[in-house]
């Protein structure tokens, strides 16, 4: 009777086995193959990680999947991979085509003239500033206190993972993320070009690098891990390196609408341009297509963009776009434990310190930024036609993005 039982029990537990190792091989960049290149991990200062280092407590079966993990992990880094020896090839300036990318233009410089920044500190005070507002009460914005189990997978779906070297980034727009996502491509290897995977960011056409089938976000892995997926994500973020950019969050707002209403855009004024000109302008029969508006002079002005954002039925409708959405609503700050938090206002510097810390920067380099990057000394023109109580109202809604990433209030636009 017990060795029936025992039989029993081990036909479970070799089932559940191969059940689970075939989930984790299901894809061809499967979660048992990634490599750890990361050189720090919070919250200790940056250090190098063993791959067999011990995890934090986890469930039951997250411990499991963590164990499968780790063995997995063993085997795979003792094999270089051809593709750490390689250097960037490919042509070192980008056929423009985009309109955007006419209308900004690249910034080749190797700007040698900055000072240079000590990132260490930086990255600890710019961790310490947000885990600091994260656990402070007194602090609230909403969705602050859920947890991660909490949010809905469609919220997770800017969270980009690159399994073959350990990375998660989330991305938010108008923060140089095309070109991130552009590294992202590069380094996960999931786009290739006639057969063989693109070693040049800059090589990768700007309508691949927005497909959302091109990456492999955390919203897609329900599809593919099924229930196992919110304990390969908890793995996942515990383990490999998460970062993100981000950018003064009125300095980007007028960065989108420079984009998405001053140029030609066809979605976007479909979807928001004409809804603003009748709400906001009084504007009747409108044109249909924003060819024909702009040619006769119908474009969204920025007082209407900043009435869009307060009116109240907005969010009622549908979210904000991801082009304004807060970040702490795209990223998930306090539940999430970044690793790396860049600004746009120290791209260049940031972007060189993070590769050199995945050990990546002999594989790719960062694209240059553009050239006439929406300036923070522009505020004061664009705000100046705005009333005083709007600015004051568009503080609140943006308040949380600028206190945890420490940007400074901009007293001068909030009083007289």
């Amino acid at each position: 009777m017990t060795k029936a039982r025992l039989l029993r029990l081990s036909v479970v537990l070799v089932s559940i086995f191969m059940i689970l190792l075939i989930i984790v091989y299901w894809d061809n960049v499967g979660t048992a193959h990634f490599y750890l290149h990361t050189s720090f991990s919070r919250p200790r200062s940056p250090g190098a990680i063993a791959a067999g280092e011990d995890w934090e407590a986890l469930p039951d079966v997250d411990e499991f999947l963590a164990k499968l993990l780790s063995s997995s992990l063993k085997q795979n880094s003792s094999t270089p991979r051809k593709t750490d020896q390689l250097l960037v090839q490919g042509s070192n300036k980008p056929v423009v085509s985009n309109l955007e990318e006419n209308v900004r233009g690249y910034d080749w410089s190797t700007h040698k003239d900055r000072n240079s920044l000590d990132q260490e500190k930086l990255q600890v005070e710019r961790q310490r500033t947000l885990r600091e507002f994260c656990a402070n009460s007194s602090f609230t914005f909403p969705t602050k206190e859920r947890s991660f189990d909490d949010i809905p997978n469609y919220e997770l779906n800017h969270l980009i993972v690159d399994d073959r070297h350990g990375v998660i980034y989330c991305y938010v727009p108008k923060v140089a993320c095309t070109n991130w996502k552009r590294v992202m491509i590069v380094l996960s290897e999931s786009l290739l070009d006639q057969g063989v995977p693109y070693r040049n960011p800059l090589d990768i056409p700007r309508e691949h690098v927005h497909n959302t089938s091109t990456h492999l976000t955390f919203n897609k892995f329900w599809r593919r891990y099924g229930k196992f997926s919110r304990h390969l994500m908890k793995i996942k973020l515990k383990k490999y390196t998460k970062f993100l950019f981000v950018r003064d969050p009125f300095v980007r707002l007028i960065s989108a609408f420079r984009s998405k209403f001053e140029l030609e855009n066809e979605d976007f004024y479909r979807r928001f341009a004409i809804p603003m000109l009748k709400l906001y302008s009084n504007h009747t029969n409108l044109p249909t297509s924003v060819s024909e508006a702009f040619g006769a002079g119908l474009k969204v002005s920025f007082s209407d963009f900043i009435q869009y954002l307060l009116d109240p039925r907005t969010e009622k409708m549908a979210p904000f776009n991801e082009h304004w959405r807060q970040v702490y609503r795209l990223c998930h700050p306090c539940q999430i434990d970044y690793d790396f938090i860049g600004k746009l206002e120290t791209l260049d510097e940031d972007a060189a310190y993070l590769l050199q810390l995945l050990k990546v920067d002999r594989l790719l380099r960062f694209p240059p930024s553009y050239r006439n990057r929406t300036a923070s000394s522009w505020e004061d023109n664009w705000f100046a036609k705005i009333p005083l109580a709007w600015r004051q109202q568009l503080y609140k809604l943006y308040e949380a993005d600028f206190v945890l990433f420490g940007y400074p209030k901009p007293e001068n636009l909030l009083k007289d």
